[in-house]
């Protein structure tokens, strides 16, 4: 039999395999110590899809849509001498700080003037230095009110609220410096506040911020203080993991030995789980974090199981009092206890991984990270408990009856023993039940509201969200939402037919509340031509034909000229061949449910603008057609999101189908596989109902919980059966009897590893991120859930199918 030899080729080649092991660690601890964190957005659509590669071409031609970081005060105080000059002086320091592009606010504006001398515009700052006088800020005040392009954009309606935009450069956003950059921005905007009795970057003891804060916001923000929690939370995940499940070892136990074994072990698994992020080319996100604590989690069950056979071997020879003979006798049951269990948590392990695996087959570069490095360190942590466990105590003195006495302990014998008589005796009861908990479990599912949040996963007291949520209500937000054009000939986005398109465009979007005031070239020509026509508020508009052509003589980049005018750079709105072109937005933070509507409705009409002729009703010449397309930040979210819910869904089937036919592999019989697999399924249900009850969103952070749980879940599945056919191979044993004694010696163990992973996934609880924290919750429990269904329905199936065989069977006969 293949699992006798491999347990006799371990103990044959103990030294070897140790050194082995031990070589492999520290190849692996040394590409661990390499790991980085990811500074990208998490790659969540595959690079096929669509949605994917319009943003990646969007990014081509215009740069990264998520690099502005704002900063957002509110006061009264604004246009009081003092004030001003220290916030002007702010945005000179932040400006000055090398990776910073740009800043703008109301002390960094810029006025268009027209030189009828030079027949050309002359851009000057609005705030060349400090002001010296109240009268001077004042006339400041009266001269940005009269300039509708900077409308909504630095200040709100109310006159109280000012922003401050801070553009990174294209070449930092996506790198560590990063960090370094918002750590310097928030040091000087902490400053800026501590000299105006203000509170920085910091929540006040109810989570909130004090009325007149420096809130900050924008992806880079966001995105730095994501990572700076992942880095944070994988170590504090790590020791929370050690010191959880080594402590319910102990208690189980009652041995430092076990306890250092195990977590030695385990922490082997965790350098090779480590070392495969690197070896892949992956980096640490949201989720890869998440795999060292899982390891440990999920590892040390292999620990238990082969343990508790081995101290159940022992018991059996207990009778056996010569020195020699015991020293064999150790050999012998740990030499079994690897034959056996090895086999056990082979299969185990095996629907483990393809809980995780499946992940692969979603198509997503972050699930596929995930997914690969989960399931070869779960397989991994398999691997080597197999070999060290036994070698290590085979070295060891073997455990006296007293350390062996945790296989008799009162309170689990007793829960095992009620367990046993209430599968043998109600089981009418059970599958009544179970009924009736599905059904209850059905009905709350489907309250379950698919929707996710850039932002849903932080607390709401947390300053990230309190943040967002202060400058959404002021300034309607900071996701991007962009539109791309492409008018198909180099020059034609600066005909007077497209302007006047992307001005009918805007006004579309003008007419939903979501969305801020739009830059765009329309914008910039507006902006230019109230200039030209002598300041006057009411010229803000776009000109017609004959006066853009007139405009364009002061301003040849009208004309298609590279060169900017007075440093007025139009490259922002097109790329140099004006061909391409943007309309740029910011929105609240709407959920991916609200933003599918808008994509929903504004695609068609964006099209409709560019590629109908008005007059006709038809569509126009594929020759004049343009390619407009909504993307951006909140865009590829919201896809992201969806895309993963649809994958997700069929990764849970695909996973349910691959265990099914473990099952079948291992019982050889078709129908009673498919009737062991509902154990693992009804618990399933039950959390679906659980989060539609508690009003928990489906969200990719949430839904990774069902492919996972049922993958562990099925282990217990897969314990029980394989001992249950163990049993039945003695002839002389009845199917009850089977059972039973299934029960009562797999069923410790099967407690044993639903508290550890059941405490071990809890700790996820102390996350800042609720998706995470929702995730270990709703994990634990479906463990729990899954222990209790494995322990009880499943036994109860199969007394249920083997009388139903029996009365065939006489009946048969009977004929």
């Amino acid at each position: 039999m293949i699992w006798h030899r491999i347990s006799s080729f371990i103990f044959k080649n103990r030294v070897s395999l140790v050194v082995a092991v031990l070589l492999g660690t520290v190849f692996m601890g040394y590409q661990a110590s390499k790991v980085k964190l990811s500074y990208e957005l998490a790659k969540i659509l595959p690079v096929t899809d669509p949605d994917f590669q319009r943003y990646e071409a969007f990014k081509s031609h215009f740069g990264q849509d998520g690099s502005v970081m704002v900063l957002a005060i509110e006061t009264d105080s604004m246009y009081q001498l003092s004030f001003f000059n220290d916030w002007y002086a702010l945005s000179q320091k932040i400006r000055h700080i090398e990776g910073i592009k740009d800043v703008v606010s109301n002390a960094n504006l810029y006025g268009i003037i027209r030189d009828d001398s030079a027949h050309t515009f002359r851009i000057r700052p609005l705030v060349a230095r400090p002001l010296t006088t109240q009268a001077g800020v004042d006339s400041l005040r009266i001269r940005i009110a009269s300039l509708p392009f900077y409308r909504g954009l630095v200040t709100d309606s109310s006159g109280r609220a000012h922003l401050m935009a801070i553009t990174f450069d294209q070449n930092v956003v996506n790198t560590k410096n990063r960090i370094a950059l918002v750590r310097q921005v928030e040091a000087v905007a902490d400053s800026f506040g501590r000299q105006h009795v203000l509170i920085g970057s910091v929540a006040l003891s109810d989570g909130s911020r004090a009325s007149g804060s420096v809130h900050m916001s924008g992806m880079p923000y966001i995105r730095t203080e994501f990572s700076a929690k992942v880095s944070k939370e994988m170590f504090q995940f790590l020791g929370l993991a050690f010191l959880v499940t080594g402590l319910i070892l102990f208690y189980f136990f009652r041995s430092f030995t076990v306890v250092l074994t195990a977590m030695g072990v385990v922490a082997v698994a965790v350098i090779w789980a480590t070392g495969y992020i690197v070896l892949l080319g992956y980096d640490i996100t949201l989720l890869t974090g998440l795999i060292p604590p899982l390891i440990i989690v999920i590892g040390v069950p292999n620990t238990v199981f082969l343990l508790n056979r081995y101290h159940e071997e022992l018991n059996r020879r207990a009778e056996s009092r010569s020195p020699v003979d015991a020293a064999n006798h150790q050999i012998e049951a740990l030499a079994i206890s690897t034959e056996k269990v090895g086999e056990t948590t082979f299969f185990a392990n095996v629907t483990t991984s393809i809980g995780f695996f499946v992940f692969y087959f979603t198509g997503s570069p972050l699930l596929i990270q995930f997914g690969l490095v989960s399931a070869l360190g779960i397989m991994t942590t398999y691997v080597v408990s197999l070999i060290l466990i036994p070698i290590i105590f085979s070295y060891l003195p073997a455990p006296t009856p007293k350390q062996r006495g945790h296989l008799d302990r009162r309170q689990v014998s007793r829960f095992l023993n009620w367990v046993n008589q209430l599968v043998h005796t109600r089981r009418t009861a059970i599958y009544s039940f179970v009924a009736l908990v599905t059904v209850i479990s059905i009905v709350g599912a489907l309250q379950i509201n698919p929707i996710g949040y850039v932002v849903d996963d932080l607390p709401k007291n947390d300053p990230i969200y309190t943040d967002l949520k202060f400058i959404e209500s002021r300034f309607k937000g900071v996701m991007p939402f962009e539109v791309s054009i492409d008018a198909k000939r180099p020059g034609r986005v600066l005909t007077p037919q497209t302007l006047t398109k992307i001005k009918l465009l805007e006004r579309e979007f003008g007419k939903y509340t979501e969305f801020t005031r739009p830059l765009s070239i329309v914008e910039a020509v507006k902006f230019l031509y109230q200039s030209y026509r002598g300041g006057d508020p009411k010229y803000f508009a776009l000109p017609g034909a004959l006066e853009l052509n007139q405009l364009a003589t002061y301003a040849p980049q009208l004309k298609g000229a590279k060169n900017a005018v007075g440093g007025l750079a139009f490259k922002a709105y097109m790329d140099s061949t004006f061909q391409y072109t943007r309309i740029s937005f910011q929105m609240p933070d709407v959920g991916t449910v609200r933003t599918t509507q808008l994509l929903n409705e504004l695609q068609p009409k964006a099209d409709s603008i560019f590629n109908i002729d008005r007059a006709t009703g038809t569509r126009v010449s594929a020759s004049e057609q343009y390619d407009v397309h909504i993307t951006g930040n909140s865009v590829v979210f919201t896809r992201g999101n969806d895309y993963l819910l649809t994958n997700l869904a069929e990764s849970t089937v695909l996973a349910i189908l691959l265990v099914s036919g473990i099952l079948i592999i291992l019982l050889r019989d078709i129908r009673l596989s498919l009737i062991a697999i509902l154990p693992s399924v009804v618990p399933l249900i039950v959390t679906a109902g659980i989060m539609g009850f508690c009003g928990i969103h489906l969200k990719p952070s949430t839904i990774l919980i069902f492919s996972i749980a049922f993958g562990i879940s099925s282990d217990g599945t897969i314990y029980f059966i394989t001992k249950y056919r163990d049993e039945l191979r003695n002839k002389t044993m009845s199917l009850d009897r089977a059972v039973s004694e299934t029960i009562r010696y797999t069923g410790i163990s099967m407690f044993y590893t639903a508290m550890i992973l059941f405490a071990g996934f809890a700790i996820f609880a102390a996350s800042t991120f609720q998706g995470t924290v929702a995730l270990g919750i709703l994990v634990s429990i479906t463990l729990l859930m899954g222990m209790a269904s494995n322990l009880i329905l499943l036994p109860a199936f199969l007394l249920t199918v083997d009388k139903q065989r029996s009365k065939k069977a006489t009946v048969s006969n009977l004929q």
